[in-house]
């Protein structure tokens, strides 16, 4: 074995670190860049933030400073005092200029998100189960069910698992029932249910004696809730002996009840979008626009930057030069970033301008590659740029990957996108007879019908897709 040392030449593509800074924020959510390049404004003094109110005011006053100030010394009344009846608040709001940095104005419907204070399920029924005027073995009791219930509102455990974790042998299961049943009463009533079956029965039990059918919906739910959830209402009406105009009264009685009573209380925090690009139709045309106001504007702080040359010091000269290229880059990256998405951003509108002017079922089949062939860029880059971007039109707040879906071939050799598939389906079920809902197979029927070829599992997955129950769970009494 004999070693050696050989020379060889080879080209290869090296990945710079600006390449790298514009791709991780090409990828990037809105709320995610405001916090990073909030994280580089602190620790980038080269590097300040604008506004583009700022900017388009500070324009117009060196425009209009000498106008303004020639009427104002001609004028020849000024009045000594305001009205009595004008208020700070009123000059203020008059002066505050309004406009969000694009063609937007105040009557039109921009999302407007407000944050709400959320409280667990837990939080609400503790909060009742101090104002009860409970013992303290029952506050114990009560706390320990509590822990218990689930976010659907649910009980979790059984009473004796209850009974144990408490480790008081002097507490029965029968203080547990009747503690149980006394948070069963709790708002949302029905919580702390065994199953579903407890829940609506505890639901019924609130309400008063006389309220009409409310013997034959216990009737249904306490003995045949299998065949209500099948709704098999030929079976149900024969073994209950209920003709079908009670039936139908004590179903509608049913289905007033929560079978979720936990999902009432706000348990999650809510989740914010904030639309990247503005679509709106104008003199007849659709107009694309990146949403100004949702990233910072940054700019090179021009005094640091003069400082560079008369650092007294090598290193303070170094360290304003080294920010002062991070703070270039940065600003080209995020150019670069805002220049793609409103390229693609203006693709996708127009290839789909049937959906933004008839809705669904009229999106056309469009894949990544589609795209990336009209902006001259890599499939790579367009999942990048439209993954947790959003676009804000009047049809609603859709992510940019809402816009591409597979294509179906129709009869007439043609394509048509699952996206309309699925709406032209779930438009189908909603037309369709309560009482003879239509099947996967005779959707498929009426699809073909339509020139659209798709099988039968195809429907079924579209359907599901949908969260559409299948035709024997919807069939219904008319």
């Amino acid at each position: 074995m004999k070693q050696g040392l050989q020379l060889r030449l080879s080209q290869q593509l090296a990945m710079t670190p600006q390449l790298q800074q514009a791709i991780r924020l090409l990828q990037l959510s809105t709320l995610e860049l405001q916090q990073e390049l909030q994280q580089a404004l602190e620790s980038n003094p080269l590097l300040e933030q604008t506004d583009l109110h700022e900017e388009i005011e500070t324009q117009e006053v060196r425009e209009n400073e000498a106008l303004d100030t020639r009427e104002a010394l001609e004028q020849k009344e000024m009045p000594d005092e305001l009205p009595l009846d004008t208020s700070w608040d009123e000059i203020y709001t008059a002066g505050t200029p309004s406009g969000t940095g694009s063609d937007y104005s105040s009557d039109d419907e921009l999302p407007v998100y407000q944050g709400e204070t959320t409280q667990s399920l837990q939080d609400y029924l503790m909060w009742q189960v101090d104002l009860t005027p409970f013992s303290d073995t029952d506050t114990a009791i009560a706390t320990s069910i509590v822990d218990a219930v689930d976010e659907m509102g649910y009980l979790t455990v059984s009473l004796e698992e209850i009974l144990e974790s408490m480790g008081d042998d002097e507490i029965t299961i029968d203080e547990v029932e009747a503690v149980l049943k006394r948070v069963q009463r709790f708002d949302p009533v029905g919580v702390a249910a065994r199953d579903l079956r407890d829940c609506l029965l505890i639901q019924l039990s609130q309400y008063a004696r006389e309220t009409p059918w409310l013997v034959e919906a216990r009737l249904i739910v306490s003995d045949h809730l299998d065949l209500l959830a099948n709704h098999d209402f030929r079976s149900l009406m024969r073994v209950t002996r209920l003709k079908e105009e009670v039936l139908k009264e004590a179903m509608c009685l049913i289905q007033s009840l929560d079978p979720r009573p936990g999902q009432s209380i706000q348990t999650s925090e809510p989740e914010y979008v904030i639309p990247d690009i503005l679509v709106k139709k104008t003199q007849g045309r659709w107009t694309v626009e990146l949403n100004a106001d949702s990233i910072p504007r940054l700019k090179i702080n021009q005094q640091y930057a003069a400082m560079g040359t008369n650092a007294r010091n090598d290193s303070d000269s170094q360290f304003i030069r080294s920010n002062l290229q991070e703070a270039k880059w940065l600003i080209k990256s995020l150019e670069s970033r805002n220049d793609t998405l409103l390229r693609v951003s203006r693709c996708i509108v127009e290839q789909q301008q049937g959906f933004f002017e008839h809705g669904e079922e009229h999106m056309k089949p469009m894949v990544l590659a589609d795209i990336a062939q009209v902006v001259e860029m890599h499939e790579s880059t367009i999942s990048r740029v439209t993954t947790q971007k959003y676009l804000h039109s009047p049809r609603g707040i859709f992510e940019l990957k809402y816009f591409f879906s597979s294509h179906v071939n129709t009869e007439g050799g043609g394509e048509a996108s699952s996206t309309a598939i699925r709406a032209l389906v779930k438009k189908l079920i909603a037309a369709e007879n309560p009482a003879k809902p239509l099947s996967d197979s005779k959707l498929t029927t009426m699809l073909s019908a339509q020139g659209i070829m798709v099988a039968r599992r195809t429907v079924a997955k579209y359907r599901e897709s949908l969260s559409i129950p299948p035709s024997n769970q919807r069939k219904q009494l008319v």
